[in-house]
């Protein structure tokens, strides 16, 4: 006898008639996959209507053994997988979801395979110090990304508690670090007489000129930029908000002729040499090494980070009395308290303030 297609039935009618009917199990009944019925008497049809219909379970098979379950004796790395496949985490952008790897990594790699149930708040207190010894910052940004995986489980019922939730949080060291307008000059200087090293001119250009971050100029498309009417618009990727900046004639030049050079493909300023034949932005930790290199050949001081930049062009305008909402167009903030780790105390900024009291005040004793 012919060996029938899973699920397939063989009927013989007491006058020797054959027919065939389909008759899956009825969880993929259930699950709305396939339905139960009679089947076409042609031998050829019937063998290729079933091959779809149980290609369809296959394939639902297939998916669902690759969807992490949670268990009493699952653990912290499956958690985090179970995280991964959310729609929480799927749906934010791309250079976040990279991120908030990088940061679970570091995660797994201290408690993946703990019971993801059994890490108390004292557990996570000890390892959130062990990564302090990495930086405050860095350990503030895991700890952020463990307790997303906690609450994201507490809301899907899967755990109780949020072991990252109570730990107090140490306050980085405010960095006040600021370039002179020289130091620019002297970077862009180096920058722009090396083929190697113009894009992360170009970069830093317009890091400093508009007072963005590193990772928006880094990832900034040529869609952004419209040289006929001098203006970027860009969305940040850290609050999403929109700004609309306008491009200086300097500048403007220089992205001119980078659109000549580099406008065939979409990113303003890619790594320079081409990966498998695509053209990709910079890696922070490429941009930072090229960017040190660069400083150092124009002689410029240590203790300068190429992420000062944003600080710089904030306290130049508050020097320079501009009034804190305009300032708040150009770097996108909200709040009057975001735009503050910015600014910094400076003589320019007091004697500007003063001028304009004492020039106020006297006018009026005059009158």
């Amino acid at each position: 006898m012919v060996k029938l297609p899973r699920y397939v039935q063989r009927r013989v009618s007491p006058s020797g008639d054959i027919s065939f009917r389909y008759n899956p199990p009825q969880k993929w009944v259930d699950a709305g996959l396939v339905t139960r019925g009679e089947m076409p008497s042609d031998v050829r049809e019937m063998r290729k209507l079933a091959r779809q219909y149980n290609d369809a379970i296959d394939q639902y098979r297939d998916v669902q053994s690759q969807i992490v379950k949670l268990n009493n004796s699952s653990t912290v790395s499956d958690l985090v997988e179970f995280y991964y496949q959310s729609n929480d985490f799927n749906m934010l952008r791309e250079t976040t979801k990279a991120d908030y790897r990088y940061c679970l990594t570091e995660l797994c790699d201290k408690l993946g395979t703990r019971k993801y149930q059994s890490v108390t708040s004292k557990v996570a207190k000890q390892v959130y110090e062990e990564w302090v010894k990495r930086g405050v910052s860095f350990a503030n940004h895991v700890a952020t990304a463990a307790s997303r995986v906690y609450n994201y489980a507490i809301t899907m019922e899967e755990a109780f508690v949020n072991p990252f939730g109570n730990i107090k949080r140490k306050q980085p060291k405010q960095r006040k670090v600021v370039w002179e307008h020289e130091h620019v000059i002297s970077f862009l200087d180096v920058a722009y007489s090396s083929f190697d090293y113009r894009n992360v001119g170009i970069i830093i250009h317009m890091a400093y000129e508009w007072c963005q971050r590193l990772g928006d100029m880094r990832m900034l498309t040529w869609d952004n930029i419209d040289l006929d009417e001098r203006q970027l618009h860009l969305e940040q990727s850290k609050r999403r908000a929109e700004v609309f900046l306008p491009i200086s004639d300097d500048l403007h030049y220089m992205l001119s002729q980078q659109k000549a050079d580099f406008g065939f493909q979409k990113y303003v300023a890619p790594y320079p040499k081409p990966e498998r034949g695509v053209f990709t932005p910079y890696r922070m930790e490429r941009l930072s090494k090229v960017g040190r290199r660069i400083m150092r050949e124009a002689d410029l001081p240590e203790e300068l980070r190429l992420m000062d930049l944003r600080r710089t062009g904030v306290t130049q305008m508050v020097d320079k009395g501009v009034p804190l909402p305009q300032i708040m167009s150009v770097t996108g903030h909200n709040h009057v308290a975001s735009v503050r780790p910015y600014m910094k105390h400076t003589f320019d900024s007091a004697n500007n303030a003063l001028t304009r009291r004492n020039v106020s005040v006297k006018s009026s004793v005059c009158e």
